[in-house]
């Protein structure tokens, strides 16, 4: 099967053009106008390679590309004007796998798209498992142990306890969570959060305990306690 592209800009005929030379190669395209609709559709639907303009209403393409790495490893190619050395050294910093400049060529950006795939394929083929303590999580099975014995978590709760092993002893405000698991778009309060946690470490039993209220600001797992 193909992969999915999202494609994210806010000239419609950019977004047609490309969407034409990649529909030409078998890959499957969506398409956002802004970086907000965009971070709503990756929220939405599986996708495989983002490719993202940088000057965008709402949300721009650096800001866009922050939030996706703050939560996912899907590649991203820059496809921009913005033509000078910081802003290609910058958007590769904070986590473009490639950096292409307007005008280009579409041929260009297809090789571009498969040498990216290429690249990401085996890492992506074997999401990591995480351990801490008692505590085991294999996220591409989507499956948690502790001492052995496997436990029932909700989505929300996987996801909690998946970013909590990923940031060892990193302190998570409520509205971070609810940013990083709810996503930007969630209306609601941070009460959530409380009721998610509190599950979540009945159904891990005495390991619920390395989920650390940081009292007057939030929570962190804590293995040291």
């Amino acid at each position: 099967m193909m992969a999915t592209i999202l494609i994210v800009d806010d000239e419609k005929e950019m977004r047609e053009l490309l969407r034409l030379y990649l529909e030409q190669e078998g890959f499957t395209c969506v398409e956002a106008d802004d970086g907000e609709a965009g971070l709503a559709m990756l929220a939405n639907a599986h996708i495989d390679l983002i490719i993202l303009d940088i000057m965008m209403p709402k949300l721009d393409g650096y800001r866009f590309c922050m939030h996706v790495r703050e939560r996912s490893q899907v590649p991203i190619i820059f496809l921009t004007a913005r033509s000078d050395e910081w802003d290609r050294v910058y958007g590769l910093k904070i986590g473009a796998d490639d950096y292409i400049v307007k005008p280009f060529s579409p041929n260009e950006v297809v090789a571009r798209v498969y040498a990216v795939l290429r690249r990401t394929k085996s890492s992506a083929e074997t999401p990591p498992k995480y351990e801490a303590g008692p505590i085991a999580v294999d996220e591409k099975a989507r499956k948690v142990t502790v001492n052995g014995k496997s436990v029932v978590l909700t989505l929300k709760e996987f996801e909690l306890l998946t970013l909590f092993l990923k940031h060892r002893g990193q302190v998570f405000t409520r509205e971070q969570l609810l940013d990083r698991v709810w996503g930007i778009h969630y209306i609601g309060s941070t009460r959530t959060v409380d009721t998610h946690i509190k599950t979540l470490r009945i159904k891990l039993g005495e390991a619920g305990q390395l989920i650390q209220t940081v009292w007057g600001v939030g929570y962190k797992f804590d293995e040291k306690i």
